[in-house]
């Protein structure tokens, strides 16, 4: 349960850091709520990584979250904020997911 848990909490993470992206290419109100949204979801992103810490490995858990986090924000700033998509940065970004899941297998 506390892996699905830290996964909530990576796409959080997502969430928080997609924010930010929102809120600079905003104005006015949009600007704030997505400032709210990056607070809102940083909370939740903080409170579920220490509730998934409290059965899995400090070590693990934090490198799976930050992973999901950059895989995740990598992703959305390609598909939303029309970064590049070159061979490089998708092979390295595909050796991050690898990487998540090699640390998941090897975890007890």
């Amino acid at each position: 349960m506390n892996w699905i848990i830290l996964i909530i909490a990576g796409l959080f993470e997502v969430a928080f850091t997609s924010s930010l992206g929102k809120a600079k290419e905003s104005t006015s109100t949009a600007m704030y709520l997505w400032y709210g949204a990056f607070f809102i979801s940083l909370i939740v992103s903080m409170l579920l990584l220490m509730k998934a810490t409290q059965t899995l490995p400090l070590g693990t858990a934090y490198a799976v979250w930050t992973g999901i986090g950059a895989v995740g924000t990598a992703v959305m700033g390609i598909l939303i904020f029309n970064e590049p998509a070159h061979f490089w940065r998708l092979f390295f970004i595909v050796t991050l997911i690898g990487s998540i899941v090699g640390l998941k297998a090897v975890s007890h």
